[in-house]
Formats: C-alpha cells, structure tokens, sequence
C-alpha cells in the first residue's frame, strides 16, 4: 500500500506507521529501512516507529506487567491448552492508537470531539476479504485499499512487490510467537543462528509462565512451550514437511494461487498484522483509548 500510495497509483497517505514490538526478525528491520529510503521519503511520506516496549524482555521481566502470549501449555493432567493472547493489543493496537491520537492533537486523556478522524489503511487482499473490519474507536475508519481500490489477491501483491524489486519482503512478526508454523520455525534456524539461538532459549526461560506472575506467586500449572508439539523448541519436530507445503511449492513453480496451508506447517498467520491477527485480537480496553 505505501508503494501503490508513494507512486501515485492510490492517494498519497499523510503518515504511516509501524508498530515495533521490540522483537522482530533484523530482515524486518532491515526491510522497513529500506522501504523508508528508497520508497516513503523520496514520496515525502514520513514513517513513524511506536513501540510499548520489548516483548522479550517483558516476559522475562518479573517487575514489569507483561501483556501474555498465546504460549501452549502442557497441563498437569496431559491436556494441552493455550494461554490468553494480549500481546497483539498491548504491543500492536496500544501504541498505534496513542500515535493517532498524538496525530490528531487530542493525546490521552484528551476528548476527541465528534467527527474528527483518521482514515486508517489496512493490507487485507480479498483472498482474506472476511477479516476486513470496521475500527472500535470512533476516532479511526478503516479502509481495504487493496480490495476497495485494487481488488487484489494475495499472488497480485507479491506480482506487483516483484515488478518493484521487493520480492523479498518479509513476514512481521516476533521471533518467537507461538503461531509460527514449521516452516517459519525451520527458516529461523536455517538462516539466523543467533536468532535461532535467541528463541530456543526464550523457550526454555518460559517454561514456567512469565517472570512477574511466577514472582507474584501465580505459578503456571502446567508447562509453556512455543511450538504446538509442547516440547521444547530445540527439540519439536520442525523438520517435518507436510503434505501442503509440497503442494504449496508445486503451485509456487507455477503462476496459480497458492492455496492455504495446514496450521501446523504455515502457522495461523502471514504475519502479524493489527487489525488483522488470525488469532482475532479482541477490543482491550484500557487508558489510551482502546475501546470508544
């Protein structure tokens, strides 16, 4: 959207935004500076960089509050469960909206006055048109670009990426997020060690749950593990290759869509969008103005 905006083809947005949750792959960081170089300032287009802090280190912080991930958990018992997702809202959706407020010269605990708003982008192609949402604030009106304008899929998006040299964008989002599938676990370890490294041994240091709740006396009852096998992570059986990435890399070598992969291989996300997160962010309600 910042390229179709930045080249004329969609209106010129004013701003956009990034929301860094500390704990992106260096590719991502990488990627965005390039796009802000080579793309968003030659457009005049600024690009601005909100973050609540560092997710890693919050969930290793026993002194800090830490907004759960969505670990899988290992019950004494056997059952597997899954912890609550917050981290979309606390580390996504908090200081995206704070920045908008800031933008809008209302900052928290400021009244927007009725009728004042922004008009916010979202990415959803019309492969996933069913996750195209209004916003919960009255402040911010989403709209789909790449449906309402565009009426692109997700193979028009990376056709049209490919034409402008960025063939390689990346996939956002944290290192270590639980709804990776193999085959972003595998490509972790396959071209970054160290952060290969890093996550296996954030793995191992949540065993237990977060640092504040296991310090406050809340101990988890049951084990936390990244990988959806419950082992841990130096040890999940990430090797294995489904039967629907082989039919993802055939359909890959052609010029077809390429069809939805299992959970288990891909993951439950292209990403970890905002507005957008598969895992369905749910209205978080707390002071900078999360709920209307």
């Amino acid at each position: 959207m910042l390229a179709l905006s930045a080249e004329g083809t969609l209106p010129r947005v004013d701003y956009a935004i990034f929301a860094d949750t500390g704990w992106e792959p260096k590719t991502v960081y990488d990627h965005l500076d390039r796009l802000e170089q080579e793309i968003a300032q030659p457009a005049g287009i600024p690009i601005f960089r909100v973050s609540s802090g560092n997710i890693r280190n919050d969930a290793l912080d026993p002194d800090h509050r830490f907004a759960s991930m969505p670990l899988h958990i290992l019950n004494k018992d056997g059952r597997a469960g899954m912890t609550r997702r917050q981290c979309t809202g606390e580390y996504k959706i908090k200081p995206i909206k704070k920045k908008v407020r800031e933008l809008l010269g209302y900052p928290y605990p400021t009244r927007i006055p009725k009728g004042v708003f922004v008009e916010q982008w979202v990415g959803i192609s019309t492969d996933e048109f069913h996750r195209a949402k209004d916003a919960d604030v009255k402040y911010m009106r989403n709209r789909h670009p790449l449906i309402t304008d565009m009426n692109w899929s997700r193979s028009d998006c990376i056709r049209y990426l490919t034409s402008r040299g960025l063939a390689s964008t990346p996939k956002s989002s944290c290192l270590g997020c639980p709804f990776h599938g193999n085959a972003q676990w595998r490509h972790i370890r396959d071209t970054s060690p160290e952060e290969w490294q890093d996550v296996v041994e954030f793995d191992a240091a949540i065993r237990q749950g977060n640092a504040r709740a296991n310090a406050s006396g809340n101990q988890l009852l049951g084990q936390a593990f990244l990988h959806r096998s419950r082992v841990p992570l130096s040890d999940a059986p990430i090797d294995h290759v489904t039967a629907a990435e082989w039919a993802t890399r055939q359909q890959q070598l052609g010029d077809g869509e390429i069809p939805d992969a299992d959970a288990a291989e891909h993951g439950v996300a292209d990403g970890c969008s905002p507005w957008a997160c598969r895992g369905e962010v749910e209205p978080v309600q707390d002071d900078f103005g999360l709920a209307s």
